[in-house]
Formats: structure tokens, C-alpha cells, sequence
């Protein structure tokens, strides 16, 4: 569990360094070669290696043979017993670009997917001393979770339309629960998941060009139904005006050819051609 402790101001220190260091230089002029040597070496090797700067939004976990004593979180000069190991750990926001995945979704299509992970050190004890180097872990434990991730949702509703979400269609959810994947794996390394999220996805080359194929094909197949809805619609109005105006009496034969020719004609994919019948229905 880390421990938050308040170090000594360091610039008290610094004046006692250099007093101590001016008088070994002093008695070395007066040719106290010995004691002048002794104070030196007390002044740069049991002095000096206990200053510390911390820049903000950074830490020292501090480690006295072994010992896990505290950490620093403020930013400043400070001492502190020599004797510690420090170690830096950096407290800032950090972004990882995932690299592309090749993995495959819940229906077992290949399909390449890439996310961005934005984190941060909340826990200096345990990113130093529970995992062997957390910036690795982070990594490694994000492609997990991806990988995961990508096997609970279909890639979209072409191969499994009774999906509610989709890696296509729900960004919003299927990101959120990529931040709770990633933010549960990465607890034991103290590791606090600012935001994860969805940033490349698509379906693999080998399957890309079938799979638009398909898409295309659906999207030709909704169109078309669409223009026959709405075409079905405008013979009926037509009918039910002719009717209702008396302009022209049609029997069911009548009606049934200008049914046909209505709907070739606003079902067509070209402009349509009139023809003026000067004649009979029958000729």
C-alpha cells in the first residue's frame, strides 16, 4: 500500500553542504591534508546523495535497504536520509497507442482492430514493486482486454442481426467496457485508466472485399424495397383518384395493365419513355 510522506526542505541542507565543503577546502590551504580529505568525503558521498528535485506530476518511491518507506508526491527540493534508493515514477497522463490487432469477433470473422488507453500511476507501491515494469503491463494487459472484448460483439448486423450492440454501431458502449476490461486487469499494478477507446476498425484484407460486397448488396436490397413501397403507395393513390374523380372508368383487366405500367415505371433505374395511346386500351 503506498505511503505518502512529507521529506525535509532541502535548502537548510544545501547551506550545510556548502559550509562543510568550505572549510575541507580551508583546512586543505592550511595543510590539514587528513581532516580537510575526511570533510570532503563526508560533504559528497553521506551529504550530497541525499538531495532531491522533483518536477510536479512526478514522484521517489524511497527504499532503504530493502524496505519500502514511503513515497513523495510534491514537487520541490528536498533531503532526505542518504541512504534511500529512490526511484522516479511519473505521475502524468499517459497515452498508449495500441498497435492493430488481428482478432476475431463473436461470429468468428477476422476482423483488425486498434484502441487508444490514456492512464496514469495512482498507485506508486504497487506499480514498483508488484509488477517487473508497468508500462509494459499496461500494454500487454490492453491487448488482452481488446482481444476479449472483440469476441463479445459481432463486428456489425450483417452476420447477426438480432445484435443489439455492435463493434460498428455502439462506440459508446463497447468503449466503456473496454475502460472496465482494461481498468480491472491493470488494478494490481495500481494503474488508474483515464479513458479507453476505439480507434481503428475494420475487417480483415481476406474477408474486406466479400464483406462490402455484402454490404453493398443489403444496402441495394433496403433501397429497392423502400422505392417499391413507395411506388405501390403512388398506384394506389392513382387508382383511388381516377375512382373517386370518375375521370376514367377502368375494369379489374384495365387496372391490372396500369398497375403493371406504373410500376415499371416508377420501379425502373431509367427515366421512363410516355407513349401516348391515341387509340383503344385493347390496341
Amino acid at each position: 500500500m503506498e505511503k505518502i510522506i512529507k521529506p525535509t526542505s532541502g535548502w537548510a541542507m544545501l547551506l550545510l553542504f556548502f559550509l562543510v565543503l568550505g572549510a575541507g577546502i580551508a583546512l586543505l590551504a592550511l595543510r590539514q591534508i587528513p581532516l580537510g580529505i575526511v570533510l570532503i568525503i563526508v560533504d559528497l558521498f553521506f551529504i550530497a546523495p541525499g538531495f532531491i528535485a522533483i518536477e510536479p506530476n512526478n514522484g521517489r518511491v524511497l527504499n532503504l535497504f530493502g524496505t519500502y518507506i514511503g513515497t513523495i508526491r510534491e514537487s520541490g527540493f528536498f533531503y532526505t536520509n542518504p541512504f534511500y534508493a529512490k526511484k522516479k515514477v511519473s505521475l502524468r497522463a499517459v497515452t498508449l497507442d495500441v498497435p492493430t490487432l488481428k482478432v476475431n469477433d463473436k461470429q468468428g470473422n477476422p476482423i483488425m482492430i486498434g484502441a487508444v488507453v490514456m492512464y496514469r500511476v495512482q498507485d506508486t507501491f504497487k506499480a514498483t514493486f508488484d509488477v517487473e515494469n508497468y508500462p509494459e503491463f499496461v500494454k500487454i494487459q490492453s491487448e488482452a482486454a481488446i482481444r476479449k472484448l472483440a469476441g463479445l460483439y459481432s463486428y456489425d448486423n450483417l452476420e447477426d442481426e438480432t445484435a443489439v450492440a455492435t463493434l460498428r454501431t455502439s462506440s459508446d458502449e463497447v468503449n466503456h467496457q473496454l475502460a472496465h476490461e482494461i481498468s480491472e486487469r491493470l488494478q494490481i499494478a495500481g494503474i488508474q485508466v483515464i479513458e479507453a477507446r476505439i480507434n481503428n476498425l475494420a475487417y480483415s484484407t481476406e474477408i474486406a472485399g466479400a464483406m462490402l460486397q455484402r454490404q453493398q448488396a443489403t444496402a441495394i436490397v433496403a433501397a429497392r424495397s423502400k422505392i417499391v413501397e413507395g411506388a405501390v403507395g403512388m398506384v394506389e393513390m392513382a387508382l383511388e383518384q381516377l375512382s373517386r374523380k370518375n375521370i376514367v372508368d377502368l375494369d379489374e383487366e384495365k387496372k391490372a395493365a396500369m398497375v403493371s405500367n406504373l410500376l415499371v415505371v416508377l420501379c425502373g433505374d431509367r427515366n421512363a419513355q410516355p407513349i401516348v395511346n391515341t387509340g383503344t386500351l385493347h390496341h
